[in-house]
């Protein structure tokens, strides 16, 4: 399957915007949840994500001495969590979308 060009993902994440077409991927995302989160765990973890550098970075984060310091520290360790769930999330998304497509593949390739 080729790769969609940049047009096609501006086109593709428009369509997202329309509420109906997002509530059937919410739906169908919601229903499938437990499996995805058991994927989406491993694929943090084997990134080396959940490891010593981060629990490293999580002490450092809560045990700064100043009170705005620290807010800021936390802050921060969360927003780069989120993003880094958001990444690791979507390719899980798109690897299960291959699989979905091409269940007889190695991969989902085509």
């Amino acid at each position: 399957m080729p790769e969609p060009d940049e047009k096609e993902f501006e086109a593709a994440i428009e369509r997202l915007l329309d509420p109906e077409r997002f509530s059937e991927a919410e739906r169908v995302v919601a229903k499938a949840a437990p499996q995805l989160q058991k994927v989406l765990v491993a694929a943090l973890a084997e990134g080396g994500w959940f490891g010593e550098p981060h629990e490293n970075e999580t002490l450092k984060a809560a045990t700064m001495p100043d009170p705005e310091e620290r807010v800021t520290a936390v802050r921060a360790l969360l927003a780069e969590e989120a993003r880094m769930g958001m990444m690791v999330g979507v390719a899980v998304g798109w690897a299960l979308k291959e699989e979905l497509d091409n269940p007889s593949e190695p991969g989902g390739e085509s």
